[in-house]
């Protein structure tokens, strides 16, 4: 079961009960300092267009629809601050949070969350790299996101290790036919791709987050019929993990163009819009 509330978080959080949910993902604002847009384009063939594309033909470019949300806070830590005391509130005791950050304000809310849950409720950091987009010329690009885990009891947590996906190794031939054939479990990097910018994922929502990091936290942190929890829910990726897994979700967002998203998202699915 999907259900969906549209409002703010905190008083939404507030109205749950303690320990009822045994996995948190949230995504929050990274605090970029700028508005975050994503514009969906259509393209239609026209020997007077705006744009060239394969073997030489003309393209008319025509934006169809713009998301945007303003990604700018005087006082980040003391937004999420009360959002991540009522995250490890609802918390199950075996489960876990993770909190998905970037080079930004990553270091900050380590510190904080070691205030919140305590620095022995830290598990790791997981970093997810990639390689996609623009290459800056003054310093190195930045192309990983930071993945902060935390248990609600340190030491105590679900974590499913037959579940893990097995990815190839780097170097088979250093390894037996057998191991090769078998892969390995990825560490504490997790290399995947963005969400394709024209693939069958993408939603046109900014800052999408792809379903294959999301489903191997679903899959390997908690089990079929847990209750899930995203309160920062934009596009309803971790949602689509959930479900595609047997699981049951409820999501937040206060922002209308991430409910229409997730209305067409989960149309035809048991899901709840409150």
């Amino acid at each position: 079961m999907i259900r969906v509330h549209h409002g703010d978080n905190l008083p939404v959080l507030r109205a749950m009960a303690a320990a009822s949910f045994d996995l948190i993902y949230i995504d929050p604002p990274f605090n970029t300092g700028r508005v975050q847009r994503r514009i969906a384009q259509r393209m239609t063939r026209d020997a007077a267009g705006d744009r060239t594309g394969f073997a030489g033909q003309r393209y008319r470019t025509e934006t169809i629809a713009e998301r945007r949300y303003d990604d700018r806070f005087d006082d980040y830590l003391g937004f999420l601050e009360p959002r991540l005391r009522e995250a490890h509130r609802v918390l199950a005791p075996r489960g876990s949070l993770f909190v998905h950050l970037d080079f930004r304000e990553v270091h900050y809310v380590k510190v904080l969350l070691d205030t919140v849950f305590g620095r022995d409720a830290f598990v790791n950091e997981i970093i997810w790299a990639y390689d996609y987009g623009a290459r800056s010329r003054t310093r190195w690009s930045p192309k990983h996101d930071n993945i902060l885990w935390y248990a609600r009891t340190p030491g105590d947590y679900v974590f499913e290790h037959d579940a893990i996906d097995r990815v190839p190794y780097m170097a088979p031939r250093l390894v037996t036919p057998e191991k090769a054939a078998r892969g390995k479990t990825p560490t504490d990097t997790w290399w995947h791709t963005i969400v394709s910018p024209t693939g069958k994922e993408k939603t046109g929502y900014p800052t999408q987050k792809p379903l294959g990091i999301l489903e191997r936290i679903v899959k390997v942190h908690s089990a079929p019929g847990a209750r899930l929890l995203d309160f920062f829910a934009g596009s309803g990726s971790f949602g689509e993990a959930a479900d595609r897994h047997g699981r049951d979700v409820t999501l937040v967002d206060s922002s209308a163009d991430a409910i229409a998203v997730m209305r067409a998202r989960f149309a035809g699915r048991r899901a709840e819009f409150t």
